[in-house]
């Protein structure tokens, strides 16, 4: 929950107020058929708060009077929008469009209409976060699908209908819209990411020279992006980015499905797996939509415990923490330190390791997602709520930077005014009771990212530098020297250094090792350095060695196993206690590998499930 909106703006905003009256008289001295009466005092002391923060509404209220009187006297400033409302204010605008120019500046005076009313709630109180971004989503949505289903039949009548080879139906386009567009959490001057798809190849029928699907699909995907995307004198609708599309852009702008299907299977990156995880039908063809994303869940979430996913989240956030530093981008509270981006870091990286088999974690909205990893014991309660009031507090702020002037901006402000305008936004008598808030809000962020997506290398007490398990790292990695090794394994505690030495030699030269591809081999080498840790702490080091090394032979191909013992100590400790434990333990995880899985819950582990409990679960697996 934000904090109320102050009674009275502070005084460096104090002389905003005269301004924001003389635009009042102005405006009515221009449009005499303006009735000021139709004001309520509260109006008037809304529009000097909302106009004192945004320049940009009164900006637009200085353009279009008209615009802001008929929302105050038509009530849209002090109510929610019915399910639909929104959208019929769109399809409204697009229907009356004569020409693509004339659908351009319909969309845009609307868009401009629906901004003010947004903002305008949103400062004063009448819209929780919820309703800012599910009215920005929906005002997307609308403008997307209809502009797409506006210029569809124009640009038919123009180059024939698209009809499908194998099914020989008119095809239709698909519009995924990505990041916070997917996931219904769109801020107040975002960017939307977007790909564009077609159910099948084929050519357009209906006119003397057909066209290719493909080609069709990508003039009308430049037409749709035109609609939107350019600044003109009205504004624009949404600044549209195309770069998430396979092979970005340097890529084709629309692939068919098969094409789709073909990329993400062969080529699909790792950031590609976490930009996916809230695409969704935007526009377009929702049918086909549903069948495109059924087709790319595969790729989305896997069928095992993806410790993998931790690595690429990982490697994205070095990349980003390099370009703060390199841009001196500290203050951006998206992408710096406890910022926007680690909050969603940490909700998808347990999307991606566990998805495939948690179901429940298959969703789009990040509030969603911390609420089930709280109620599926993922993470303890404490920790959701912290989570979930920092990452409320930034979108918060996030919206307060962006109301400002309309621009697409995570950057803390910089001039004094504006500093007093965002504390005031977030209810604070002044800059600097907001920024340390501020500042406690992304410290606790980032020690719960540290705890999710902290590399197990790090050694804390050593700076970062020390690595686990390092000690065994030239005798693994290095040119393999047998009197070194068996002289550092006995000094270490193995009774038989000989022994020890010649299975890690036969592991090294075993054919599933020597052919394993660079990824594998990365893992391997990382993993073994800890597991040669662990175990000479163990009581019997040659036994659990002698134990473990045909599970890791038999695994080492599908090293998904190993990350999942590299990420988590304390599974790899267990599988060497109880391979120490009993040799049958050992043989039946080197034969089901998937067994490690239940290495990751001790508890359950050590009191297994009761019978009627274990049949209620084989229930719910088989419905699914």
């Amino acid at each position: 929950m934000r904090l109320p909106l102050p009674s009275d703006l502070p005084a460096i905003l104090q002389p905003l107020v005269a301004r924001n009256q003389q635009f009042l008289s102005d405006a009515l001295a221009a449009h005499p058929e303006l009735d000021l009466n139709a004001w309520s005092p509260l109006h008037r002391q809304q529009f000097d708060q909302v106009a004192a923060a945004s320049d940009f509404v009164l900006g637009l209220a200085q353009r279009e009077p008209a615009m802001l009187f008929g929302l105050l006297t038509s009530g849209e400033l002090e109510r929610r929008y019915a399910p639909g409302e929104l959208r019929g204010h769109i399809a409204a605008a697009a229907q009356a469009a004569q020409s693509d120019d004339e659908l351009a500046r319909n969309l845009r005076r609307e868009r401009n209409r629906q901004q003010l009313r947004i903002i305008w709630r949103d400062i004063t109180r009448q819209a929780e976060l919820g309703e800012t971004c599910r009215d920005l989503s929906d005002l997307a949505d609308a403008a997307i699908d209809e502009a797409y289903q506006w210029l569809y039949p124009r640009h038919c009548q123009q180059f024939g209908t698209p009809i499908g080879n194998r099914s020989g139906q008119p095809q239709h386009m698909v519009v995924l819209g990505m990041g916070k567009l997917g996931a219904v959490e769109l801020n107040l001057s975002s960017d939307i990411d977007l790909i564009f798809g077609f159910p099948e190849g084929g050519e357009t029928e209906g006119v003397k020279r057909s066209l290719e699907n493909q080609e069709f699909f990508t003039r009308l995907g430049q037409r749709l992006i035109k609609a939107l995307d350019p600044v003109t004198v009205d504004g624009f609708v949404f600044r549209v980015d195309m770069r998430l599309r396979p092979y970005g852009s340097a890529g084709a702008l629309v692939l068919s499905f098969n094409a789709l299907e073909q990329y993400y299977q062969d080529q699909g990156r790792d950031w590609e797996r976490y930009a996916m995880i809230k695409a969704r039908v935007v526009a377009g063809d929702q049918a086909a939509g549903a069948q495109l994303q059924e087709m790319l869940r595969p790729f989305v979430y896997r069928r095992y415990l993806d410790f993998s996913a931790i690595e690429a989240l990982r490697t994205m956030k070095q990349l980003i923490q390099q370009e703060v530093r390199r841009k001196g981008m500290a203050s951006n509270i998206k992408l710096g330190a406890g910022g926007i981006r680690e909050v969603e870091f940490i909700a998808q990286a347990f999307q991606l390791i566990h998805g495939g088999r948690d179901l429940s974690l298959q969703q789009r909205p990040l509030l969603g997602v911390l609420a089930t990893l709280e109620g599926q014991g993922y993470l303890p309660a404490a920790a959701v709520a912290e989570l979930r009031e920092g990452y409320e507090f930034l979108r918060y702020t996030e919206h307060a930077l962006q109301a400002i002037a309309d621009r697409q901006t995570q950057m803390l402000p910089e001039s004094e005014v504006d500093c007093a305008r965002i504390a005031f936004m977030l209810g604070f008598d002044g800059w600097a009771a907001f920024h340390e808030q501020l500042l406690y809000w992304r410290g606790r962020i980032d020690w719960h990212f540290r705890q999710v997506i902290a590399d197990p290398d790090e050694d804390e007490n050593a700076e970062g530098e020390a690595l686990v398990g390092g000690e065994w790292l030239p005798l693994w990695e290095q040119d393999w020297d047998e009197e070194f090794a068996c002289r550092q394994l006995s000094e270490a505690g193995f009774r038989d250094g000989q022994g020890a030495c010649q299975r890690l030699a036969a592991l090294r030269n075993a054919s599933q090792v020597r052919t394993m591809q660079r990824l594998g081999r990365e893992r391997l080498d990382a993993f073994i350095p800890r597991l040669l840790a662990q175990a000479v702490e163990q009581d019997d080091p040659d036994l659990v060695l002698e134990r473990v090394l045909p599970l890791v032979e038999a695994v080492a191909r599908r090293s998904a196993y190993l990350v999942l013992l590299t990420e988590n100590p304390g599974a790899l400790q267990r599988l060497l206690e109880l391979c120490a434990a009993s040799p049958w333990i050992a043989e039946q995880i080197a034969r089901f590998p998937l067994l490690l899985d239940e290495l990751l819950n001790a508890g359950r582990l050590y009191s297994p499930t009761l019978a009627p409990e274990l049949a209620a679960e084989l229930r719910e697996r088989l419905m699914r």
